[in-house]
């Protein structure tokens, strides 16, 4: 009996339906912190502050139906933009779909265990720091780096 293949290799990411591309998502948190973009040489710096909804234990936003009310800046991906955000993580399963590649081997649907973004070091810290305890300057964000991309 043949194996149906997976639906990430086989419909395209505006064909999906609203569970299969939750699904997507990882909880890695990288797209949670503050990242720094330098446009000129297009470097992205990831730093050690998470978004104020974000829950460093259980790596998820603990109001992800309304973030973007709550949150300014916040950016809800979609097929027509996730393909051009390039602060993206390059691990991120929606980047790498709409690059044409395909999902890692620690990716939670390839692996069926949730933790494995964990496990393959590919999750942030849980050593984070969260907005609401700091004053945001672009001063105390070039401090805060943590690592380049």
């Amino acid at each position: 009996m043949a194996r149906e293949k997976p639906f990430w290799k086989t419909k395209k990411l505006s064909e999906m339906t609203d569970a299969e591309w939750e699904s997507l998502c990882d909880s890695c948190g990288r797209c949670c912190i503050y990242v720094l973009h330098n446009e000129e040489t297009d470097e992205v710096f990831e730093t050690d502050i998470a978004c104020k909804l974000f829950d460093v234990k259980r790596r998820r936003c603990t109001d992800y139906a309304n973030r973007m009310k709550q949150v300014k800046d916040c950016v809800q991906l979609t097929p027509d933009n996730v393909g051009a955000l390039k602060w993206m993580p390059p691990t991120c399963a929606y980047r790498r779909l709409a690059e044409g590649k395909g999902l890692p081997t620690w990716h939670p649907l390839r692996t069926g265990d949730k933790n494995s973004v964990v496990t393959a070091k590919i999750a942030v810290s849980p050593d984070l720091v969260s907005e609401n305890d700091l004053e945001i300057t672009d001063e105390l964000l070039e401090s805060r780096i943590t690592r380049s991309r």
